[in-house]
């Protein structure tokens, strides 16, 4: 087997999961690099010994430059997207790669949320990522404008953007294809109050929902993350092989 590289991962709280991501990314032979600028980790100087870089959500803002962690992740990603590795932006991750950018994060403009399960609809220039409609899973105030020079690759109907590439392996996704059962849980009850903001979803159907899309969510993921790190073909005969008859995704908390 030959040697790869860990995945830097950059998360944003110390109870943060890399959840399915983290489960998949083992699946495939790679070790996980995981740090949390909020708590003084530091990120690398370059990339030579990272396969990739993901950078995962939390409640702060893409806009928070006053702190220290932010303005130093988004200068960093200036770094990352040079090095030319993959990279995978997921929520704020996906809006702090969109203000490095240069593109703008905001509220939704009537204050809507997309906290739940949404459908995203991939657009022709995304129908080599997104074969069709997705039902995923959403936790989110503030979209993002389009950055110069990338592609948008699926749209919803209250966030217009809702996947980008840019280069040729950086993405920034809005959803959360990390999202398991364990985690559906946690998230509604510790962010319970969020649940009556216009948009949001209540948390039976939070549940409910995960049931009946969280294995095709997971589909897609094992392929996408293959492609992603180059290693389709060995990726999708592991699936296949070991396919789960009832699979229960457990989140890691």
């Amino acid at each position: 087997m030959s040697f790869n590289y860990p995945v830097l991962v950059v998360v944003h709280q110390p109870t943060s999961s890399s959840g399915l991501v983290g489960e998949v990314l083992r699946d495939l032979g790679f070790a996980l690099d995981i740090r949390c600028p909020a708590l003084g980790h530091p990120l690398p100087a370059n990339l030579d010994r990272h396969s990739g870089t993901m950078v995962f959500g939390g409640p702060m803002s893409a806009n928070d430059d006053h702190l220290d962690f932010i303005s130093q992740e988004l200068n960093w990603i200036t770094l990352a997207l040079a090095a030319e590795k993959p990279y995978l932006g997921i929520c704020l991750g996906a809006q702090l790669l969109a203000r490095a950018l240069g593109a703008s994060v905001t509220p939704h403009p009537t204050g809507r949320r997309e906290i739940g399960y949404y459908p995203i609809l991939p657009t022709p220039a995304g129908q080599g990522v997104f074969p069709g409609p997705l039902m995923v899973y959403q936790w989110h105030q503030e979209g993002f404008t389009l950055p110069q020079g990338s592609h948008l690759l699926a749209t919803g109907t209250t966030f217009p953007h809702e996947a980008f590439g840019y280069g040729k392996r950086a993405y920034g996704l809005q959803f959360h294809p990390e999202i398991t059962a364990t985690m559906v849980n946690h998230w509604t009850t510790e962010g319970a109050d969020q649940l009556t903001y216009p948009g949001a979803q209540g948390r039976a159907y939070h549940l409910s929902q995960h049931r009946l899309y969280g294995a095709a969510v997971e589909g897609w993921l094992r392929r996408f993350l293959a492609d992603w790190l180059g290693v389709t073909p060995q990726a999708e005969a592991h699936w296949e092989q070991h396919r789960p008859v009832h699979h229960s995704p457990q989140g890691i908390v």
